[in-house]
């Protein structure tokens, strides 16, 4: 979670519809990739470099509807740009919106992400002449007007459903969130498809700003008991209080505090370690991301291998309580086995365990039912 990230709200988003399977095929890493069943909460397993992380990217995509903000930012988290030269001569980078597509050389490259029998969202380029001619003539022309040469006349169509809406495809525009590309966006913003509230959590740890803010939307709540449940995971009855200090502006920012039965006075819940903080944010994220999505990646970090079955246990229960969808990543046996402790202890909620790995030349998902859970946990079985 970044500082300049919206604070969660309701308002302009839908009511999240679990995303009960998955297909994703031409997005960046992956050509092709079907997981059948995906549940409340999933944990997802394999190799690295094999494509966790993208089909987090892409659950992120499918949430937001293709809004450019969205498609813009996986491509910075991933430091994935372009440059140009403005008019002064000075170079600018920019989100480079070909390297979302998995052959992003081929100008017939098309991506599509959503359930098996649902609705799809789908994303390709127009750059030839007669295809341009759909384009809306006044979005045509003011692109024309910044495309250097012809090869910069293309476009991005993008459709969820049955709603279609375009991007310009050029550096000169990518770089202006505000002004003219506003201007170009704003009217098709407001037909297009309402957004499901959706956030990404990792590989690192939130800001303190961050947690503070989701702090005090929950403070005085019964939701705030769920971030003291997170935190006495690790240290037990030993954490008595929470709360948030400072100014937003201030010399040492906003930030969170904890009051620990055994020390005089309360302590920055920076200094009491990433797996800790990391657990903060994620019970502060289920309280306020409700009726959305959350997305973890790379779970087990910083989480002692002793709580990996506490943790997954709080992550189930306020899943379901706050109607969370979670996406997760892993690369951990520990947090594997942990979460197949939890999900056993709660055959209520769905919790569901795939592994992406490569078969034949063919990027498959391999989903372990409770069963096979817990005969691989009690037999030591490698799943990762």
């Amino acid at each position: 979670m970044s500082d300049t990230t919206r604070l969660p709200t309701l308002e302009g988003y839908a009511r999240l519809e679990r995303i009960e399977s998955l297909e994703i095929s031409g997005f960046r890493g992956i050509g092709q990739l079907t997981i059948p069943r995906i549940g409340r909460v999933a944990l997802i397993a394999g190799k690295n470099g094999v494509g966790k992380t993208t089909v987090l990217d892409a659950v992120s995509l499918y949430a937001a509807r293709g809004r450019l903000d969205a498609l813009r930012t996986v491509l910075m988290r991933r430091g994935e740009l372009t440059s140009y030269r403005d008019e002064d001569g000075d170079q600018v980078d920019v989100p480079a919106l070909d390297r979302l597509f998995h052959r992003n050389g081929d100008a017939n490259a098309v991506i599509e992400i959503g359930p098996v029998h649902g609705r799809q969202l789908r994303i390709w380029r127009i750059q030839d002449a007669d295809a341009l001619e759909s384009v809306p003539d006044k979005l045509l022309d003011q692109i024309a007007e910044y495309a250097v040469d012809t090869e910069e006349l293309n476009v991005l169509s993008v459709t969820f459903d049955d709603t279609q809406f375009y991007y310009p495809n050029s550096p000169r525009l990518a770089d202006r969130p505000t002004g003219l590309l506003h201007r170009l966006l704003r009217g098709q913003n407001a037909q297009s498809p309402v957004p499901v509230l959706c956030e990404s959590l990792g590989p690192g740890v939130p800001t303190n700003w961050r947690l503070a803010r989701l702090l005090d939307e929950v403070a005085l709540t019964d939701d705030e008991s769920l971030a003291l449940e997170a935190l006495q995971i690790v240290f037990g009855n030993r954490v008595e209080r929470i709360g948030a200090i400072g100014e937003d502006r201030g010399i040492r920012g906003r930030r969170v505090i904890v009051k620990l039965s055994d020390q005089v006075s309360p302590v920055p819940l920076t200094s009491l370690g990433d797996g800790a903080t990391r657990m903060f944010g994620i019970s502060l994220a289920l309280a306020n991301y409700r009726n959305g999505i959350l997305l973890i990646d790379e779970a087990e970090n910083g989480i002692h291998y002793s709580v990996q079955s506490k943790f997954w246990n709080m992550v189930l229960c306020a899943a379901e309580m706050h109607n969370v969808q979670v996406l997760a990543t892993t690369h951990s046996k520990d947090c594997i086995n942990g979460f197949a402790a939890a999900a056993l202890a709660n055959p209520n909620v769905e919790g569901n365990l795939f592994r992406i790995g490569w078969h034949h030349g063919t990027l498959r998902a391999v989903d372990y039912s409770k069963e096979e859970l817990k005969t691989a946990a009690e037999q030591n079985i490698e799943v990762r």
